[in-house]
């Protein structure tokens, strides 16, 4: 059973479950995927059809984002935990560098993949990239055409929200991949383009926060936070 939270279904995992959960599904036949909302993506499901549907159609939707866990608690339907889409990507690069599965990059500016790609296979021996994409291109049955030609097994797909999410519904199975994963800005962060918050914010649930500090022109995004929290009252009086 997921949790419903204003609309969207979250999987109840704890990260070491969904991590499994993963890699089983990288065994599994056919091609699946994987969201990881935060509440700004939540809010977005509210108003857009097409997002919620190929985010609730997802294989495994995980709670990126202390704001979602609140969310649930309020709702009297806890989480079990936060499950950050950067800390489930790399504990499912650990897991396929064990198994010599094949992991393709798609998504960020020109050269940022590839960069990345240089730097987890430092960080994981025995992690294989099958090839790399930017995010800028207009062919989509193309670029899917490209990665089923490298038979990658796994395709991290950080093209933004809910760009990644319809995409991943769309073209996920004309990849020939068994999962994709939608990574936001993950990529950046690989790349080492983008410092990822100290741990001691994102352990306190404040990474937002410090993202805020770093690049203020995010406030305009940030504020879907306050909004969902309200959504999230509105929700609980009806109950």
């Amino acid at each position: 059973m997921r949790i419903d939270v204003l609309g969207v279904g979250f999987d109840n995992l704890t990260m070491d479950e969904a991590v499994a959960e993963g890699l089983r599904l990288t065994e599994s036949q056919g091609t699946h995927y994987v969201v990881t909302p935060n509440p700004e993506i939540v809010e977005l499901c509210r108003e857009n059809l097409a997002a919620k549907i190929a985010v609730n159609e997802a294989d495994l939707v995980l709670a990126d984002g202390i704001g979602v866990v609140k969310g649930a608690a309020m709702l009297g339907t806890p989480l079990k935990d936060r499950v950050p889409g950067i800390e489930f990507a790399a504990g499912l690069m650990a897991g396929l560098a064990a198994n010599r599965k094949t992991l393709y990059l798609l998504g960020a500016k020109p050269g940022v993949a590839q960069q990345a790609a240089q730097r987890l296979q430092a960080t994981y021996p025995g992690l294989v990239i099958a090839g790399t994409h930017d995010g800028y291109f207009k062919d989509d049955a193309a670029v899917a055409e490209e990665i089923r030609k490298t038979g990658a097994d796994v395709v991290f797909v950080c093209l933004g929200a809910p760009k990644q999410e319809l995409w991943m519904k769309k073209f996920g199975p004309a990849t020939g991949a068994h999962l994709l994963c939608g990574l936001g800005g993950s990529l950046d962060v690989f790349a080492g383009v983008v410092e990822r918050a100290p741990k001691f914010w994102s352990d306190h649930g404040l990474e937002w926060f410090y993202r805020l500090c770093r690049e203020p022109r995010r406030i305009g995004r940030m504020m879907k936070l306050p909004l969902f929290l309200v959504h999230v009252q509105q929700e609980k009086r009806k109950k």
